[in-house]
């Protein structure tokens, strides 16, 4: 029978140090501390942490928005680089496992940018750079998409571990694709959506998506949302009164911690910043599973069958290395 580790998880609610990349990871590195402090082994950070998000997209058309794209683009991170080396030494010397969204700097073309999860194990290893597969509305004015080669499931201190940011917790493909994996701990990274639609309420969606995925595959989710500080609230919006009236929308941030159920393990974080805490029992997605295994006996793969291309997508390939 496989381990089913029991241990604290910490799903991180907090605002950057909006496009300061050095200050915004040196936060990273004194939450992740602290929440080992509290006997966390597993520590969970919003989608983009470092060094934000692009709400411009949002309030701003396109060509007002090209300079803050190059500003974010100058503060986004090298993958390898200097502040991956940060948070890999972080996560080792806490002993914690740790998932962390950033926007990652794309290596072949200047000007690209990636939406990315960083998976780090206990041990420092950096396993996995998740590029979000689609970028959500606006966003695409921002982001490239990623591709199938890192949807996959990693073998943890803290158990099977996947990682899914923001929308693409909505895509029942991609959610399948890690279940069938074996996930039983799901990190989903979310941002704060206050400029969304105004009958869009973001803690209430972040709250049913993650209740859905936990029940339907009978997994632990630990949820990680960023808030919107005061200091960006000035920065984004300036003298705009409706851009600050966008940016101060409450209920636009969740953060918490749910079981195989779908219910919240304990009381879920909404819109302020803080850590939230609560163990995780692996052994409590056995018995479910004898219901509904949508990955297992309760499924007809005879009659359905998912194909998940996982290359890697690269804009050039030589006939030597083909063969």
């Amino acid at each position: 029978m496989p381990h089913l580790p029991r241990f604290t998880a910490a799903a991180v609610q907090a605002a950057p140090v909006y496009l300061d990349p050095a200050a915004t990871v040196d936060k990273a590195v004194a939450l992740i501390h602290e929440a080992a402090r509290h006997g966390a082994e597993l520590v969970v950070f919003p989608e983009v942490f470092v060094p934000g998000y692009p709400y411009w997209n949002w309030t701003m058309n396109p060509v007002q928005g090209s300079p803050w794209y190059e500003r974010l683009y100058r503060a986004a991170v090298d993958v390898p680089g200097p502040y991956v080396d940060t948070l890999c030494a972080a996560a080792r010397q806490a002993g914690v496992v740790l998932v962390i969204g950033i926007n990652e700097r794309g290596r072949h073309s200047l000007g690209l940018l990636y939406n990315t999860l960083l998976i780090i194990d206990a041990n420092g290893e950096l396993l996995s750079v998740h590029r979000k597969l689609m970028p959500t509305w606006a966003e695409k004015l921002t982001w490239a998409q990623g591709d199938g080669s890192t949807l996959t499931v990693h073998p943890t201190t803290v158990g099977p571990l996947g990682a899914l940011a923001c929308g693409e917790n909505t895509n029942p493909l991609a959610r399948f694709t890690l279940l069938a994996q074996g996930e039983l701990v799901h990190a989903a990274c979310y941002i704060a959506l206050p400029v969304g639609p105004e009958d869009y309420d973001m803690a209430d969606s972040i709250a049913l998506r993650t209740a859905a995925h936990c029940f339907e595959g009978k997994v632990f989710s630990v949820v990680s949302c960023s808030t919107v500080s005061p200091e960006m609230v000035d920065l984004l919006a300036g003298d705009d009164p409706q851009v600050r009236k966008q940016l101060a929308r409450p209920h636009s941030a969740l953060s918490g911690i749910f079981g195989p159920d779908g219910r919240a393990v304990t009381e879920p974080l909404v819109d302020e910043e803080g850590v939230v805490y609560a163990e995780i029992d692996l052994g409590r997605c056995i018995q479910p599973k004898q219901m509904h295994d949508i990955v297992g006996h309760y499924n007809r793969f005879d009659v359905f069958r998912l194909h998940v291309d996982n290359r890697p997508l690269r804009p050039l390939v030589f006939p030597e290395e083909e063969a």
